[in-house]
């Protein structure tokens, strides 16, 4: 499953010069909590969130009673913006549509991000959220086999039929494979199907041909 699987296209996203009030009316009405920051050419230049919006709530004035009720961890160029461009989170992370899920569901923990706007020749085409990967887990076991079964059975590693057992999300496979360095790419490919918990390769054998075939343990 890649990621144009779960994004949303008609996708909500506001221009470098809108005001703040201007990204909080859009956030507001389309219900997101955040939004790709574009130019005139449709590029993706950051990201604002509605945290950038709170930072001038917090912001209580000027001098010293203003520095005493404004948090430490807000720099001054966060409390100076007035407009999407200079309150943006720039660069923007993004990705492309034809990434596995779980590459997604990596760049959000690594870079600690809750969207990640989706982009083809860096012109924005969608925004994948954490809720979007959260409902792909969530799908049945029937889902995840079929996903096994097309992107994993049908490889030509396999010197047997591959075997999918699917249950709660977790997956027993078995077969057999050349080396145990396909058993280790089976591994890691059934690991990028969204919605598995687990994976048991304990029944898959490998050795070279003609030679005894121990189970992977």
């Amino acid at each position: 499953m890649n990621v144009q699987d779960v994004m949303t296209v008609n996708v909500a996203s506001i221009g470098q010069n809108a005001t703040l009030k201007q990204v909080a009316e859009v956030m507001t009405s389309r219900r997101v909590s955040g939004l790709p920051v574009v130019n005139a050419d449709g590029r993706v230049l950051g990201v604002v969130s509605e945290q950038d919006v709170i930072v001038k709530c917090a912001n209580r004035g000027i001098g010293l009673i203003g520095r005493i009720w404004t948090p430490a961890a807000v720099d001054e160029r966060r409390l100076a913006a007035t407009t999407a461009g200079e309150a943006m989170t720039a660069p923007a992370v993004t990705i492309a549509p034809d990434r596995p899920v779980a590459e997604a569901a990596w760049l959000m923990v690594e870079r600690d991000v809750n969207r990640l706007p989706v982009v083809r020749d860096h012109r924005l085409v969608g925004i994948v959220s954490r809720g979007d990967l959260v409902r792909a887990f969530a799908r049945p076991d029937g889902e995840i086999w079929e996903d096994l079964q097309r992107e994993i059975g049908g490889r030509d590693l396999w010197r047997t039929p591959a075997v999918f057992e699917v249950s709660g999300g977790r997956v027993r496979v078995s077969g057999r494979v050349e080396a145990r360095s396909d058993a280790e790419l089976v591994e890691g490919l059934v690991w990028r199907v969204p919605g598995v918990v687990s994976v048991d390769l304990s029944d898959v054998e490998w050795a070279p041909r003609g030679a005894a075939r121990p189970a992977v343990r």
